[in-house]
C-alpha cells in the first residue's frame, strides 16, 4: 500500500487521441481552429443574448448558460490536447489531473441536466403556454441553473476524491488525451468493480434519467403540435424543439456509452473517439444548431450588426 501511496503522487502521461508523430502539427492546427471556432460561436450566441432584449426570455435564458458551460468545458479538455501535440512532454501532473477530472465532471453533468431542464421549458410553452410566465419565472430559472451546478459539484467532488486517493501503481500511461476517470481505472492496482457501479448509478441518475424525460416531454409536445391548426405555429415549434433534441441526443448517446457501459465491454481506443463527440463536437455545433436553424436568433443578430453599423 505504501508503493501505491508513492506512486499516486507522480506525474502522469497523456497518449493522446492519435499516436504522436510528424502529423503534430497539423493536428495541432485543426484542434486550434475547432477550438477556435467553439469559443467564437458560444461568445456571438451569449453576447447575442444579452443584447437583444427581445431574446430575454427563459429559453434564451437557458441557452445562454448552455453556451457559457460548453465554453468552460472544451477549454477543461483542448487546450492540454492542442499543447500536446507540439510539447516534447505529455505529462500532466498529479493535481493538474485531479482538477482536470472534477471540473469535467461538474461541467458534463451540469451540462446534462440543464439540457433537460431547457426540454421542460420548451414543454411548458407549448403544453402549458398561459401558466408559462409562472412555472418559468426568473426565480424558478435560477432555481434550475443553481440546483444543476450545486448537485453536479457534490457529485463530482465525491467521485474526484474517492478515484484519486486509489493506489495507482501500475503503468502512468494513460490512454486518453484528457484525465476522464473510466480511462485511469486500468492503472488502478485494486478491483475497481464496486466502484464501477457507483459510476454507473451516478451516470443513470444524471445522464439517463434526463435524457428520458427529455424524450417523455417532447413527446408530449408533438401530440399537442400535431393538434395546431396552424401550419406556421407547427413548423415554428417544430424547428425549435427538433434543434433541442439533436443537441441532446448527440450529447447523451455518447456520454451514456461512456459512463454506463460495463467496465469489461469498453474499448479506450473506441472510448478516445467517442469522447470527441461530448468534449469537442457538442460545444462546437451547439451554438450553430441553435442559431442558425433558429429564425429569432438570425433576426437577433441582424438587429444587432445594424445597429453597430
Amino acid at each position: 500500500m505504501k508503493t501505491g501511496n508513492q506512486s499516486v503522487k507522480t506525474d502522469f502521461i497523456l497518449l493522446g487521441l492519435f499516436q504522436y508523430g510528424p502529423m503534430d502539427t497539423v493536428l495541432f492546427a485543426v484542434i486550434a481552429i475547432l477550438f477556435s471556432v467553439a469559443l467564437m460561436g458560444n461568445i456571438i450566441l451569449i453576447l447575442l443574448i444579452q443584447l437583444d432584449t427581445r431574446l430575454h426570455t427563459p429559453m434564451y435564458f437557458l441557452l445562454s448558460q448552455l453556451s457559457f458551460i460548453d465554453m468552460m468545458y472544451i477549454s477543461t479538455t483542448v487546450p492540454k490536447m492542442a499543447t500536446n501535440f507540439l510539447s516534447n512532454s505529455k505529462t500532466i501532473t498529479f493535481l493538474g489531473c485531479e482538477i482536470q477530472a472534477f471540473v469535467f465532471l461538474v461541467l458534463g453533468g451540469t451540462e446534462a441536466l440543464l439540457l433537460g431542464f431547457m426540454s421542460y421549458d420548451r414543454y411548458v410553452a407549448i403544453y402549458h403556454p398561459l401558466r408559462y410566465p409562472v412555472l418559468m419565472s426568473k426565480k424558478i430559472c435560477w432555481f434550475m441553473i443553481t440546483c444543476a451546478w450545486t448537485s453536479c459539484s457534490i457529485n463530482s467532488l465525491i467521485h474526484t476524491l474517492y478515484a484519486f486517493q486509489l493506489p495507482f501503481c501500475r503503468s502512468r500511461l494513460i490512454n486518453h488525451f484528457f484525465c476522464e476517470i473510466p480511462s485511469m481505472l486500468p492503472l488502478v492496482c485494486q478491483d475497481t468493480s464496486q466502484y464501477e457501479h457507483t459510476i454507473l448509478l451516478s451516470g443513470l441518475i444524471i445522464l439517463l434519467l434526463p435524457f428520458m424525460a427529455i424524450l417523455a416531454s417532447y413527446a408530449c409536445v408533438l401530440t399537442v403540435v400535431f393538434q395546431m391548426s396552424s401550419g406556421k405555429g407547427q413548423t415554428k415549434a417544430i424547428s425549435t424543439c427538433s434543434s433541442h433534441l439533436t443537441v441532446a441526443s448527440l450529447f447523451y448517446v455518447t456520454t451514456l456509452s461512456t459512463y454506463t457501459r460495463p467496465h469489461s465491454l469498453h474499448s479506450l481506443e473506441e472510448d478516445k473517439i467517442i469522447a470527441v463527440f461530448y468534449t469537442i463536437i457538442t460545444p462546437l455545433l451547439n451554438p450553430f444548431i441553435y442559431s442558425l436553424r433558429n429564425k429569432e436568433v438570425i433576426r437577433a443578430l441582424r438587429r444587432v450588426c445594424v445597429q453597430k453599423i
